[in-house]
């Protein structure tokens, strides 16, 4: 199961998340998602468990809860949508 978590500390670490959510089953990956021109976070972040019961159990107790001083955000996780903005070049439109 692939889990959203939103609203972490700009300081938070992906060993704490991985503390955080350990807590309620095996975690297979942590990833913070972090800014490519800055190096910061983001503030948000990927957890993903193997096992789906456990991982309800997790977004069930950590959803609004406090970690490193901030209350976050826990649902699964999504797929991505389509980014394309309708933009078009008008390079590619020349030919």
């Amino acid at each position: 199961m692939n889990i959203f978590v939103a609203k972490l500390n700009f300081r938070t670490q992906e060993s704490t998340l991985r503390d955080a959510f350990e807590a309620y089953g095996e975690v297979s990956s942590v990833k913070i998602v972090m800014d490519r021109d800055t190096g910061r976070s983001k503030g948000f972040g990927f957890v993903e468990m193997s096992n789906d019961d456990e991982g309800n159990s997790a977004i069930d107790a950590l959803n609004d809860s406090d970690l490193d001083e901030n209350t976050i955000v826990v649902k699964v996780a999504r797929p991505r949508e389509n980014r394309n903005s309708g933009y078009r070049s008008s390079y590619n439109n020349r030919y």
